[in-house]
């Protein structure tokens, strides 16, 4: 199984980090390694090592069969169901990695960086792109997005992806999260909702 993601996404979100609006030339992809994944309500267990640990709240879709060199036009062939999930990232360490040119993967693969919530049918949907998603932090809405701001869209992602990557029957797709990334702490308890359902629940350890 392979963990895929997308970063700078979401053009507020960019402006977040950044302080500009814009779209990258291309999609920035990076993977995560298998051990990030964090599922079945299992706790997250802050890595205080690392410093500061920001969620980042995303839909995450499932792919469903063998593909390579995917026409856009026929991506949508090749994901079956979505989710919420968490891309969590060592947020000073990203900064360090990033001002000496190096790559993501210890800020963004550490081990349970990936949380992921239940899956849904991707027929329980209108349309992928018009998804409303938010995570809530005891009890409070920190971060709500709709896929319909994405700047690539899931269909332009896996034709992107699969020009580099053979996507098989299991691999996930992180598709970058909005503005309004924050810290986590030990005790919060935190859940994902895709639409009206709550696809997503666990603590901070």
């Amino acid at each position: 199984m392979k963990i895929f993601a997308v970063g700078m996404n979401y053009l507020l979100h960019n402006k977040e980090l950044h302080g500009a609006l814009y779209k990258t030339e291309e999609p920035v992809i990076f993977t995560k390694a298998d051990s990030a994944l964090l599922k079945d309500h299992k706790p997250f267990f802050l890595p205080e090592e690392l410093g500061r640990i920001d969620y980042e709240t995303e839909v995450v879709v499932r792919i469903s069969r063998l593909g390579k060199s995917i026409p856009e036009r026929f991506a949508h062939r090749y994901y079956d169901a979505v989710t919420v999930g968490i891309d969590f990232t060592a947020r000073e360490l990203q900064s360090k990695l990033r001002e000496a040119g190096h790559p993501w993967e210890l800020c963004k693969g550490f081990d349970g960086s990936a949380a992921i919530g239940e899956w849904v049918s991707k027929e329980k949907f209108r349309d992928v792109q018009t998804l409303q998603f938010h995570l809530d932090i005891n009890g409070k809405t920190v971060q709500e997005g709709c896929t319909s701001d994405m700047l690539y869209k899931v269909d332009e992602l896996i034709s992107y992806i699969s020009q580099w990557f053979t996507l098989k029957t299991g691999d996930i797709l992180y598709t970058g999260t909005p503005a309004g990334v924050g810290p986590v702490k030990i005790d919060d308890h935190l859940e994902g909702w895709l639409e009206n359902r709550k696809v997503l629940e666990f603590n901070v350890k």
